[in-house]
This record gives C-alpha cells, sequence and structure tokens, in this order.
C-alpha cells in the first residue's frame, strides 16, 4: 500500500513538473524577444478585409455605451467595417442605448433576441448575431471592454496567411485600482498574455482564444458550425476545433483592449466556476481528437494536452499536499520528504494560466510596471481560492454525467460601469495610472 502511494505522489509531483518547465520555457521566450513581438506575417496594414464586430449584450446598460462610442472612434475604413450589437433580451436600457447609436451611425445595427430565446448564454447570442454577418472576418467584443482605436488593422493583418483561422489581442484591465481582486485579476492578465500567450505564440505553439479582443474568418467559424451553446468555455473549445481543422490561431500582443474585471470575491468564484467547467468540459471532448490528430506537430500536442488539463492542475497540488503529508507521518524514504518540501516551493509555478510568480515578474517588468511586484505574494489567495473552485467544478461535472441533468448554467458577469472613471476625460483613451497603450 506505501508503495502504491508513493508511485502516485510520485506521478502527480511529475505532472506538476511539466507545468513547472513549461513556464520557465515561457518566460525565457518572453524575455528573449522583449524588444518587441517577431510577426510571422507580413505587417502590411494596407491588407484590410472588410470586417464584422460582433458585440452581444444582455443588460449591460452601464457599460454598453463606452465601447458603442469607441467603435464609431475606430479608424478601420467604415465601408469595409459592420457592427452588430446582439441584445440578448436585455431587461434594462440596454435596447434603447444602443438603438440610438444605430439611428446616428450607418455601421452599427443592432439585433434583438426574445425573452423566450435569450438570455441562455454569451456562445447562444453569437450564434443568433452571426446569422446577420456579411462581412469576410468576425471579431468579437464582450461589452464591458474598451479597445485600442486601430485594434482591428492589428488583428486582420495575420489573416493574410491563409493558414491563420482566428486571432486573439491583449487583454488588460481598465478598473485595476479599485480593489484588491482587480489588482490580482491585472495580475494574472499580465502573466496569462504578455508571457504565456506571447511565448506560445512565438514558439509555434496554441494560442489561445479567449472568446474577446480577437477574430475568426467567417467562413471558418460557419463550417464549424459557429459557437457550441453547450459548451461554458466556448472560447476554448473554438480554439481546439480551429487546430484540429487544420488552422492557426495567432496572438497579437500590441493589440491591447481594456476589461472591467470582477471586483469581489463572489463575482470571481461564478466567473471562474464558469471557466473551470467549460476548460473541463473541453478537455474532456478534445484530449483524444487531439493526441489522434494529423493536423497539429508533436510539441502543438505538447501544449495543448498541457493546456487542456490547466483547471485539474489545482486540484492535483491540492492532492499532492494532502498525499505527501501523509507519506511524511508514516516515516517515508527520505527521497519521498524532499519531493514534498519542494511542492510548496512550486504552488506558483506549477499554476497554469493563474500566472506563476516568475511570468506576473517578468510581464510586470516587460510592461515597465514595477510597484506592482509587491503584490505578487497575494496571488496565493487567488491559487489557494482556485483549489476550492476547481474541486468543486469537477465534482459539479461528475453528478451531472452520472445522474444525466444539466447543473452548469451560464453565470453571466455583472458589469457596473466604475471603470469609465479612469478614462481620460479628454482623450477618452489613455486610463490614468495604468498601462499606456497607443
Amino acid at each position: 500500500m506505501i508503495l502504491v502511494l508513493n508511485l502516485i505522489f510520485v506521478f502527480l509531483v511529475m505532472f506538476m513538473s511539466a507545468y513547472l518547465a513549461r513556464h520557465y520555457i515561457f518566460t525565457l521566450t518572453a524575455l528573449y524577444h522583449q524588444k518587441g513581438q517577431p510577426h510571422h506575417t507580413p505587417n502590411d496594414t494596407a491588407y484590410q478585409p472588410t470586417v464584422s464586430v460582433l458585440i452581444p449584450a444582455r443588460n449591460e446598460e452601464k457599460v454598453i455605451r463606452r465601447i458603442l462610442q469607441r467603435m464609431t472612434e475606430l479608424t478601420y475604413p467604415k465601408e469595409k467595417l459592420e457592427v452588430i450589437v446582439i441584445d440578448d433580451a436585455s431587461t434594462d436600457q440596454t435596447s434603447e442605448i444602443a438603438e440610438e447609436f444605430a439611428k446616428e451611425h450607418e455601421c452599427i445595427k443592432v439585433v434583438h433576441r426574445s425573452p423566450e430565446d435569450g438570455g441562455k448564454g454569451k456562445p447562444a447570442a453569437l450564434n443568433h448575431g452571426l446569422k446577420y454577418v456579411t462581412r469576410e472576418i468576425v471579431c468579437c467584443f464582450d461589452a464591458d471592454y474598451y479597445p485600442q482605436r486601430d485594434i482591428l488593422e492589428k488583428l486582420t493583418v495575420c489573416f493574410k496567411d491563409p493558414k491563420v483561422g482566428a486571432v486573439q489581442g491583449r487583454v488588460t484591465v481598465l478598473n485595476e485600482p479599485n480593489t484588491l481582486v482587480t489588482r490580482l485579476v491585472a495580475l494574472e492578465r499580465t502573466g496569462g498574455y504578455r508571457v504565456d500567450q506571447f511565448a506560445r505564440d512565438n514558439l509555434g505553439l496554441i494560442p489561445q482564444f479567449g472568446g474577446t479582443v480577437g477574430g475568426f474568418r467567417r467562413s471558418l467559424i460557419e463550417s464549424l458550425g459557429g459557437w457550441d451553446a453547450n459548451m461554458l468555455a466556448e472560447d476554448t473549445d473554438l480554439t481546439f476545433k480551429v487546430y484540429l481543422a487544420g488552422y492557426k490561431v495567432r496572438y497579437v500582443n500590441d493589440a491591447e483592449c481594456y476589461e472591467e474585471a470582477v471586483e469581489n470575491w463572489r463575482s470571481y468564484w461564478r466567473q471562474r466556476s464558469r471557466w473551470a467547467k467549460g476548460h473541463m468540459q473541453c478537455a474532456f471532448r478534445h484530449l483524444w481528437p487531439l493526441v489522434k490528430s494529423k493536423n497539429l506537430w508533436l510539441r502543438e500536442k505538447v501544449d495543448g494536452f498541457l493546456l487542456l488539463n490547466v483547471y485539474f492542475v489545482p486540484i492535483v497540488v491540492g492532492l499532492a499536499w494532502v498525499l505527501g503529508a501523509t507519506l511524511v507521518l508514516i516515516h517515508p524514504p527520505s527521497w519521498i520528504k524532499i519531493l514534498w518540501a519542494t511542492i510548496p516551493i512550486s504552488v506558483y509555478s506549477s499554476v497554469g494560466n493563474f500566472a506563476p510568480f516568475f511570468e506576473v515578474g517578468i510581464g510586470a517588468y516587460l510592461d515597465g510596471r514595477k510597484r506592482i511586484y509587491w503584490l505578487i505574494p497575494l496571488l496565493l489567495l487567488t491559487f489557494m481560492f482556485n483549489m476550492l473552485i476547481c474541486s468543486k467544478a469537477l465534482i459539479d461535472l461528475c453528478v451531472s454525467k452520472i445522474t444525466g441533468r444539466r447543473q452548469h448554467a451560464w453565470a453571466k458577469t455583472l458589469h457596473n460601469g466604475r471603470g469609465n472613471c479612469y478614462l481620460d476625460e479628454r482623450q477618452g483613451d489613455v486610463p490614468r495610472d495604468l498601462p499606456l497603450f497607443s
């Protein structure tokens, strides 16, 4: 029995070590290319395909005006642009505000979902909006986002490469100074995008489409059947569908967009629970097709495997803690004590997309934001929180599978518009006291 427990513990440590090595490689890659992102596609701004922007919105009256105003300020040629607002059966003033902009700007149109059909989640809303798309490239922005004026030029240039099926831009936090939670989310975003996504793109691995601040070829997304309304992480699901179909996803680090992050632990729990369940759904669906696929290189399969399993890592760390403590109490060999002692040290390093400390540290360094270093140790709070979130998510999915009942309903993130105060009143572009974008 002791031998079996020792073998299980060693396996858990090896699993975490794979993520440890992964993050070291990503960090070194970001440092090596710190002067800028080498583009694998021609940086030709003259290439400007027609673009449809989808903005799903359900009860977003506090933030919808901000992004629609920004849509009117985009530098992309208006004759090549259409903006489609999907009013997902809103019960507040979202519809009225969107219609006001549609009356004043020809490129903006509003489509409405009935109370019977609406409110079933972002994927369903996007599928409804896709019916009205008439342009080559489909870009998506959540209602609480605030992009650069020239973001479409930066995103669409990648589609000059016919192998590129989707493109993802960088997400940063608009309301970072509001609470401790928003500051910690900002840290996660720094490590996750400036280092993690950046490195995956440069190493030819699998950059992940994040569901917003990005785009797809219209022909591809239609051939894939649109977004799967049964998936809580429709973005991750679509990422792997793109690769399995023989296309690639590109990440553009200088295509930046601000988001309004959740401000309290309850909202954080709701949002991350949905992400965890959705990501686990994707793992169950795509792991075997990923292994069998002839459209991916070996390095892409390895990265895809680690990416799909990233929300299981907090659970694995928790199990390793418990099992390691048990083995130490049972008087194990000295090598077990050594392995067990390394687990707390590697916790930050093996937490997948929950921003390990050196990725955050290097990301902050590359962004020139040294003042946020003191917050890095507090990431242990979010990691411990995510242990509970991921464990409950796995239990919920197992119960749902056994009982046959759909227990994982879409939980919408609420936005209060408090991020507006960080927008410069003169330019409406550069948030004060936050990293600047062009």
